[in-house]
Formats: structure tokens, sequence, C-alpha cells
């Protein structure tokens, strides 16, 4: 295959997988699963999928899902920290229920929240739920988040991980056209290998990754 890796720019790229009518390559470096430059959404099609969405601040059980990255995340907190919910989506649950523990947020999504005034401060802590499975361009997301972290800042991402013994046509993540592209454990150590992160896993899906 002739396309680059989007993470690591490396070149040793093979195909991975075809499905749903799209094709996935595979990066031997940082294990990166992505989906071909040729079947990336456009924006029109990514807003129609979102506006799907229903997180609303009110389900119990929403808040109990989003509660697997937050109630790792604040262990590592103090009251008062600032924050930034990166990829809010319409409805910015968690960055209410982080407020209401405390702390000073912001929020950014690129089609509901494009304030770009929020990359103009450093933060404490950022969150990345369900979000770094739609980066187009994940280094240079990653890059950006970094650069807004203070020294010890925490970056705190939430994305199902594929494992070796998940059957990707069958799994559910790619049958979003919007998830395009999916981590593994080793992407998450070589993350925090290039950004000189130290990585910490509290949960499967889980990783905070804390800026040295």
């Amino acid at each position: 295959m002739t396309q680059r890796c989007p993470m690591c720019d490396g070149g040793q790229v093979d195909a991975f997988a075809m499905a749903h009518g799209r094709d996935y390559a595979r990066c031997a470096h940082c294990d990166l699963v992505f989906l071909s430059p040729d079947f990336l959404p456009d924006v029109p099609t990514q807003r129609a999928i979102y506006d799907l969405h229903r997180n609303d601040d009110g389900d119990a059980r929403y808040r109990a899902f989003l509660d697997r990255l937050a109630a790792p995340l604040v262990e590592r907190l103090r009251p008062g920290m600032r924050g930034l919910d990166y990829g809010c989506g319409p409805g910015p649950v968690l960055a209410y229920m982080l407020l209401e523990r405390g702390f000073d947020m912001s929020v950014y999504d690129p089609l509901y929240a494009d304030d770009r005034t929020v990359f103009d401060r450093r933060y404490d802590f950022i969150t990345c739920s369900e979000v770094a499975e739609h980066f187009h361009a994940p280094a240079q997301e990653f890059l950006r988040l970094d650069s807004l972290l203070e020294t010890r800042g925490v970056l705190a991402v939430m994305t199902e991980l594929l494992t070796p013994e998940r059957d990707f046509a069958r799994w559910h993540y790619p049958r979003d056209p919007t998830h395009v592209c999916f981590y593994s454990a080793h992407t998450l150590e070589w993350l925090a290998m290039r950004h000189g992160w130290t990585l910490h896993r509290p949960g499967t899906n889980v990783a905070l990754f804390e800026r040295s």
C-alpha cells in the first residue's frame, strides 16, 4: 500500500480488513488501524451521524459510563484545577460532571463548540471521551493536546481498544463510519513514548497520560 500512517508517518502499512464496504490498513510501527483516506467521511456526513447521538445529562446510565473515565481522573486532581473537554459533542455531559466536582471546565468541539480561544490557555487536564477514534489526523491532534497541557497535566482518553481476539468485521466500532482510527495497547504505549508521557491504565478502555 502507498499510504503512510496518520499517527507515526510510517511507511510500513499493510492492508488489514475490508469491512462494511470500507478499506482499513494497519501500521507495522505504531499498530494503529485506520480507515483508508478514500473513505474518510466529509463534515456533513459526520454532522448527520453525530446529530443522532442522544447524550442526556439526566441519563444515569450514560453518566455511569462516563464515570469510567472521570473517577480515576479525579483521583489525580485537586478541586479548582482547570480542565478542557476536547470533542465535547452536542451535549458536554462529562464537562458538567466535572464542574459538579469542583473543576473549572472549558469545552471544545469542531462542530458544536468551535471556540478556538480555548487554545490560548493551558490546562491541568484534558478529557477525550469517545473522541480519539474520530481523529482524521491523529498525529496533529495529539500534538495539539500535548501543547495545551500544563507540566504534570493529564490527558484522559477513553476509547475501545482493538485486541487480538476481536473480529474486526463483527465489532461494533467500525460499523460507525465516523470511527476512523482504532488503537491497541501497543498504540497507547507508542503514544506515551512519542510524547514523553507516563501512561496509566486504570480501566480496559481508559488511558491516563501524564505529561512530564
